[in-house]
Order: C-alpha cells, then sequence, then structure tokens
C-alpha cells in the first residue's frame, strides 16, 4: 500500500554516526535546524522533516492525515525506509509536542529525547474546545487574509517578543513566507493543541529519558514544563539564558552546548 506522505526532508553527516530525527514548529520548515545541524553533522546523522502543511511534503490522502496520530505513523514509517530504527528525537514548539506522542507511543524507537518551547496538550476538554475555536479563527484569517499581515499580526504575540527583537527575525520572517497558507490553515485545524490528545496522562509511566528546554523568557512554558517534571520521573528542566520560546533560533550556541551534552551523555 503506498504511503499517504511524501516527506520532503534533508539529512546531513555520515549514516554510521548517531541519528537525531528533527521536528519544527508550526509554520516552520526542515531548514530552521540547518545551523545547528551543521555544528552537529561531526558528531551525528542529521535527518529534518517538513511536517504535513510545512514546506515541501505532500499529503497523499485527507485532511486526517495532519492528524498527530497518522502524522507520527508516517514518520516511524519514514524511518523505517530510512533503515533508521533507532534514534535521538528533537522537537520545537509543534513538533516538540509531536515528538512527545512518538516517544510516548513507539518508546522503543527512540534513545533519548529533547522537547524545546513544547508542551504535553491540554488537559481539560474545555480547555481543548476553547483553543480549537481559536485556532478555526486563525484558520479562517490563513485562509482569506494577506498572508504577509497575517505573519506580522502572529508574531506581536508575547511569546515571541524576544524573537522579534533578534537580530535575524527579518531572516525568519522571510523563510515562514515560503509556506503556503491554506496547507498551514489544515494543519492548525488538525493538529492545534486544541485537536491533539492529551499526552498528560501517560507522563508517569514514561521511560524514555526527556530533557525539556525553556528559555529564560518563556515563563509560560517554564510553567509547563516545570509542571511536566512533577509528573515524569525520567524528565528533566534546563532553561537556557537569553532566549525565549524560539531557543535554537535565538541562542544557538548554548542551545547546541545543552544538545550535545545530552546526547552524547
Amino acid at each position: 500500500m503506498p504511503s499517504l506522505y511524501e516527506f520532503n526532508y534533508q539529512v546531513v553527516g555520515n549514516p554510521p554516526n548517531p541519528c537525531i530525527l528533527f521536528l519544527h514548529g508550526f509554520m516552520g520548515r526542515s531548514d530552521n535546524f540547518l545551523e545547528v545541524i551543521q555544528s552537529l553533522s561531526d558528531k551525528f546523522y542529521c535527518v529534518t522533516v517538513d511536517l504535513p502543511g510545512h514546506g515541501k511534503t505532500q499529503i497523499c490522502g485527507g485532511d486526517d492525515c495532519y492528524q498527530m496520530p497518522q502524522t507520527a505513523q508516517g514518520l516511524i514509517e519514514l524511518l523505517d525506509a530510512l533503515g533508521i530504527f533507532r534514534c535521538y528525537l528533537l522537537g520545537y514548539s509543534m513538533g516538540g509536542r509531536l515528538a512527545l506522542y512518538l516517544t510516548l507511543h513507539f518508546p522503543e524507537r527512540f534513545e533519548k529525547v529533547i522537547l524545546e518551547s513544547a508542551s504535553p496538550g491540554l488537559s481539560s476538554a474545555e480547555g481543548r474546545s476553547q483553543r480549537r475555536h481559536r485556532d478555526e479563527i486563525l484558520a479562517q484569517q490563513l485562509e482569506t487574509e494577506d498572508f504577509y499581515s497575517f505573519l506580522s499580526q502572529w508574531y506581536q504575540q508575547p511569546l515571541f517578543d524576544s524573537l522579534r527583537h533578534h537580530p535575524s527575525f527579518d531572516r525568519l520572517f522571510q523563510n515562514r513566507l515560503q509556506n503556503q497558507p491554506k496547507t498551514l490553515a489544515t494543519s492548525l485545524r488538525q493538529m492545534g493543541s486544541g485537536s491533539q490528545p492529551s499526552l498528560w496522562e501517560l507522563l508517569p509511566s514514561h521511560s524514555v529519558p526527556l530533557l525539556l528546554l525553556v528559555g529564560e523568557w518563556d515563563r509560560k512554558f517554564q510553567e509547563i514544563n516545570h509542571q511536566i517534571t512533577q509528573v515524569c520521573p525520567v524528565a528533566q528542566m534546563e532553561i537556557i539564558a537569553d532566549s525565549g520560546h524560539t531557543i535554537h533560533w535565538e541562542n544557538p550556541s548554548a542551545y547546541l552546548k545543552s544538545v550535545i551534552n545530552f546526547f552524547s551523555g
């Protein structure tokens, strides 16, 4: 049976080295990690993927292919096709939520996992319903408004204050413009935190080591990740200085140090 996913992906490094699978955030693309990957490629074999609705990945099925369980299965099939049966895993924001789902449901496939500015989703049905309503409004804006204006408004969120003032923000903004707003809208509807299954209840029994990276200025996600460490015995949190939500972009040197220490330890 043909795959429902034609993933666009990039590989950097030598296949005999330990592999890291990188998963980007909402409105990102596989090349968002390339700066840090260049510094990792002498020690690791790095695989970075365009997630459904992003970059050049093509979906050969319906909208349910954008959902978290189906996307996770598709990524496992991609790893199988690449001959990668056990690897390290790193996900940022939306990609971090997906990475957590992957390690909880396919723990035998992952050695260690890093979640950057991520969460296990929303624990209450009411909270998920409210978020789905908010995401639906955003999805409709993506489908009907000028994409440049949408992005400008998106990055006015307090979550991105430090990123917006970063010297290379314009480069990131131009990268985001390479996506297609209509498929981003589908991703938001199907894999936003209001639509994904809550993963909180699975954390106490999880066994794969987790490193939770949060930025010094990202108080919201510091609180969420502190809660994760309270219920998940294998999780440890590290606060990265001089960064907000997008650590790998705002402070790549400190980010790299943490990644290398954890995956090499």
